[in-house]
């Protein structure tokens, strides 16, 4: 499976890069085997304005649970780390999105679409009920498909059929250049 993940804000636990090093080994100490973890990037904040910049990165996990049980997991490690879900894309001391599971599309195809092709007003300010994989954004947002990158390049996306690479190519160069990789993740 591929994890995004993401922090904007200071924690007890520190600065978002320590909060994102941390979260990682918190979903090992669950369970979860982690394979790659790319570098980690600064990003804007999504959407512009909405809080400080980002520390954002990806890994792949493998695991004994459900792709359910997987979000469940990823939430109660947001909780862990003082993350409250009061407001749509704001911001937080931790996100962690599942974005895929190899190739499979879930719940269905025809939900999958309705979140993917639907208008970005609508979007901040409804979330789905239920795990819709692949993530419905991915091919647009360059703070997760470039930590991608490193770690799954050759993914290929089960409803569009390209690979993490043109998915991103196909992003406005603005987009791209704002996506900046740290030097040290320790």
């Amino acid at each position: 499976m591929i994890v995004a993940v993401g922090s904007n804000q200071r924690a007890v636990e520190g600065r978002p890069n320590v909060i994102v090093r941390e979260a990682i080994s918190a979903i090992e100490n669950r369970g979860a085997m982690i394979r790659k973890t790319s570098r980690f990037y600064q990003t804007p904040c999504f959407p512009a304005g909405a809080g400080p910049d980002y520390i954002n990165a990806a890994f792949l996990i493998e695991v004994p649970w459900s792709p359910e049980e997987t979000l469940e997991h990823l939430h109660a490690v947001e909780a862990q780390f003082g993350r409250e879900r009061v407001q749509r894309w704001g911001q937080r001391t931790l996100d962690l999105d599942l974005i895929a599971n190899e190739d499979v599309v879930s719940p269905s195809l025809a939900i999958h679409d309705k979140w993917r092709n639907l208008d970005i007003e609508i979007q901040k300010t409804t979330a789905p009920t239920e795990l819709i994989i692949p993530h419905p954004r991915v091919q647009d947002r360059a703070f997760v498909l470039i930590p991608l990158m490193d770690i799954a390049p050759d993914w290929i996306h089960p409803v569009l059929g390209k690979n993490v690479s043109e998915m991103l190519d196909a992003l406005p160069a603005v987009d791209k250049i704002a996506v900046i990789p740290l030097n040290a993740q320790q």
